[in-house]
């Protein structure tokens, strides 16, 4: 299968490859970017691991993580993705995930928007799930309100790592 390339407007997104670790690392140290997913600052050795984790989503399930990057300058903004991370979650997910974050220098400026409506589009159509999730950290407003406007709706609390994050669904249109 080749791995699916997608544009939107201001974005390129592309598969995780070995060549964004770099671009990663500044990601996962970032405070504004970290705060409300892990709430601190990555390991370059937990950033690889997630690098790798991504590239074999793609290589065993055919979806994953993209990075995405400005058209016109090439500039990291960050990724989206559709995913299954067999999460220790309850209530376990029982579709396929939505994961989404930009750095702090592409914040409020509506390109985890875009990227995370080419992944629905994306997933709509070759995936054809009937639904979609996420989980999302009931202090990351942005993030909440950025699925609510994409089609995502509140269905219930979650327990994930003995933390209570917020759990919200898509239907397929």
């Amino acid at each position: 299968m080749t791995e699916p390339v997608l544009s939107t407007e201001r974005l390129t997104l592309t598969p995780v490859a070995e060549t964004d670790f770099a671009d990663l690392k500044t990601l996962w140290a970032d405070p504004a970017f970290t705060a409300a997913i892990t709430g601190r600052a990555l390991s370059e050795e937990e950033v690889w691991f997630r690098l790798l984790r991504d590239i074999g989503h793609w290589r065993v399930l055919g979806r994953g993580n993209w990075s995405m990057r400005l058209k016109d300058t090439g500039a990291y903004v960050g990724s989206v993705g559709v995913l299954d991370y067999r999460r220790d979650l309850t209530p376990a997910f029982d579709a396929p995930e939505l994961g989404w974050g930009v750095g702090g220098a592409f914040q409020g400026q509506g390109l985890a928007r875009e990227g995370l409506e080419a992944a629905l589009g994306w997933a709509d159509t070759k995936l054809g799930a009937p639904r979609t999730v996420c989980m999302i950290s009931p202090e990351n407003e942005p993030s909440i309100r950025l699925a609510e406007r994409v089609g995502y709706a509140f269905y219930g609390n979650g327990d994930y790592k003995d933390h209570i994050v917020r759990l919200f669904e898509r239907r397929r249109p």
